[in-house]
């Protein structure tokens, strides 16, 4: 032992008290407001908790595995600065050759900033690549106002994003942390790993992307990460609509249906969601949403006229009975106790069919009155539902082998051709008179419908292509992602 004799000093000795105050005092000072940072100074080093990565006998090979995965942040267009890499390895050299001092880079100080900035980095690194790096809940449905007082202040936020997907709990840290413990850390850093052919296709594309197209490719690997519990299908039955590129796609093994549509204007924006189609309905009533009916319709109360020539209808929703257009205050219209309803037919706002799938916003997919608006470039237009350029054929795909003659009692109902002589003998007999022969279609089994927003994402021939940031919300990624880049 003598010849260790000379080490036997302050700056080679682990004191245990002064490794927990320099873990609080690092805490303290830590207050990035990232969710991983969050947690790894005020869930872990505040409480006092026992060390994770540091023992008296210094670091072992569980740093290398934590260092191996950070050294290929440059392949996903992460920055290993934002993740502390070099002070880590700067200190994991010193502890490894006791290259330690009596001012700032003690034993105990060095094993205090090791500890801290390897959990920083792991949870830094495990909550983005297992749940992303951004919250798109809290992100998304903080951004546009809805409500507010007369002081401006916010009371509510309009939804814009209602997808169920993984998100952490306070029992993540645990789990990242207990896989270190027991030495199992390379193993789940893998795991945790997306696996998406989306995901793969974009990241193969950063090497060679600059400028504009690296920022358009790093937020929708970004995109890619969220862990949808209805994840997006490459085989059997589905829809998706992309919002940037106004486009719906539907894709059966068979089958690929490709429609222009109208989404939301950008003070009512299309929510991104993920569904199913559960049933249509056939010459629908269109029953006018509150926020539309106190922006464009209650400053109308009274006015038969309007209400006549829009066919427009009031009903009690206690009672269900309709009440004559001149009883009907604007307040009366505005307290929530009256619905107002256009009646179906041409020239109703939802067209002659709507698709209906739950969500928390109130809007479906639906034909249109106006089809002209098609034809436009820019096709954010609408109060937030999605208008299809090609409503009988998105009907047609959603049936499980449909009959000829269901399909022919959807078309009469809307307004078309009969194809089957059953069909069109039914025309001949009731020339002249109004046709609705079904209402209801359920859809069964349900499809699945992913409403998303991506700005890179393949056409129809499964082209990659690059469409319009209509919402702004690369933009907000960007700005959200910015501090790992």
């Amino acid at each position: 032992m003598e010849a260790f004799s000379d080490m036997k000093t302050p700056a080679f000795v682990f004191d245990v008290n002064e490794i927990d105050n320099m873990l609080h005092d690092l805490a303290k000072a830590d207050r990035s407001g990232l969710e991983a940072d969050r947690q790894t100074y005020t869930y872990y080093y505040t409480e006092g908790r026992p060390l994770v990565w540091v023992d008296r006998m210094g670091v072992d090979e569980r740093c290398d595995s934590l260092l191996a995965w950070l050294h290929l942040l440059n392949e996903i267009g992460m920055s290993e600065k934002a993740f502390g890499v070099k002070a880590i390895e700067q200190d994991l050299q010193r502890m490894r050759t006791l290259d330690f001092d009596e001012d700032q880079n003690q034993a105990s100080k060095v094993a205090a900033r090791l500890e801290y900035r390897l959990t920083k980095a792991c949870l830094r690194y495990c909550y983005g690549q297992r749940f992303g790096f951004v919250n798109p809940h809290r992100v998304f449905n903080s951004l546009d106002v809805e409500k507010s007082d007369t002081l401006n202040r916010v009371l509510k936020y309009r939804g814009l994003f209602d997808v169920d997907m993984d998100l952490p709990d306070n029992s993540y840290v645990s789990l990242v942390l207990g896989k270190v413990r027991k030495d199992s850390i390379a193993e789940y850093l893998r795991e945790i790993q997306p696996h998406d052919k989306y995901y793969e296709r974009l990241k193969s594309m950063l090497p060679t992307a600059s400028g504009e197209q690296r920022r358009r490719v790093l937020v929708n690997m970004e995109r890619s990460r969220w862990r949808r519990h209805q994840p997006i299908a490459d085989q059997g039955k589905r829809v998706i609509v992309n919002i940037p590129a106004y486009h719906l796609y539907a894709y059966a093994p068979d089958t690929l249906l490709d429609m222009r549509v109208v989404c939301g204007n950008v003070r009512t924006k299309t929510p991104q969601l993920s569904s199913k189609i559960e049933y249509m309905e056939v010459d629908p009533q269109w029953v006018i949403p509150m926020s539309i009916l106190s922006n464009e319709v209650a400053h109308r109360a009274g006015d038969s006229s309007y209400f006549a020539r829009n066919r427009y209808n009031i009903f009690d929703r206690a009672t269900n009975r309709q009440l004559p257009v001149s009883a009907v205050s604007r307040s009366m219209l505005l307290s929530g106790k009256y619905r107002v309803a256009q009646e179906g037919g041409r020239g109703n706002s939802l067209g002659r069919i709507v698709f209906r799938f739950k969500n928390n916003f109130s809007v479906f997919l639906h034909d249109t009155s106006n089809p002209g608006a098609f034809q436009r470039d820019s096709r954010a237009i609408s109060h937030g539902c999605v208008r299809v350029s090609k409503p009988f054929e998105l009907a047609r795909f959603v049936l499980d082998q449909p009959d000829d003659w269901l399909l022919d009692r959807i078309r009469i109902s809307m307004g078309l051709k009969p194809e089957t002589e059953r069909g069109k003998q039914y025309i001949m007999e009731h020339e002249g008179t109004e046709h609705k022969l079904i209402g209801y279609v359920p859809v069964k089994p349900h499809v699945p419908l992913y409403i998303i927003y991506n700005t890179l994402w393949p056409d129809a021939d499964g082209i990659l292509q690059t469409w319009p940031d209509v919402y702004g919300y690369d933009e907000v990624l960007w700005n959200h992602l910015k501090i790992y880049l």
